[in-house]
């Protein structure tokens, strides 16, 4: 009987382990956002990308979950859960979308998914140590304001 063996690795495609940025505040955060997210885009489409971190928030790599129209888009607790299991290695996670209206202000539905993923993260030892909605202008971090 043959039965397919499973490996995990992780690939730093041109990054060595001891050059991973290491996470140490949202500003940290949106640095990196800043480079992630479409800058040509960014005020009317929007995206939402999700950081993996090691257990010392070492960025372990990133992933763009999902686009979508002006007014929002997808976020799948199982997309986010899958990406995160399957970069080995990964314990911390960051979320991160935009709003492409420059509004900062939280809204209903994202409170709602924020404590979703962070439950879920919880259920399954990966935490969720951030949620920053993004714009051209600036930030706004659940963290920095209490809210995880």
């Amino acid at each position: 009987m043959k039965l397919p063996q499973i490996e995990i690795s992780i690939k730093y495609k041109g990054t060595k382990k001891a050059d991973l940025k290491t996470i140490s505040s949202s500003n940290d955060i949106y640095t990196i956002l800043k480079l992630l997210f479409n800058q040509d885009t960014i005020d009317w489409t929007e995206e939402v990308i999700l950081i993996c971190l090691s257990r010392a928030n070492k960025v372990m790599g990133y992933y763009k979950v999902s686009v979508g129209g002006i007014t929002g888009t997808v976020v799948d607790p199982k997309v986010i859960f899958t990406i995160a299991l399957n970069c080995a290695g990964t314990t911390n996670i960051i979320l991160a979308h935009n709003h492409p209206s420059g509004n900062l202000s939280a809204s209903n539905e994202d409170n709602a998914i924020t404590q979703k993923i962070k439950n879920a993260g919880e259920m399954l030892d990966i935490k969720l140590l951030d949620h920053l909605i993004v714009t051209s202008d600036g930030y706004y971090s659940y963290n920095d304001e209490g809210k995880i």
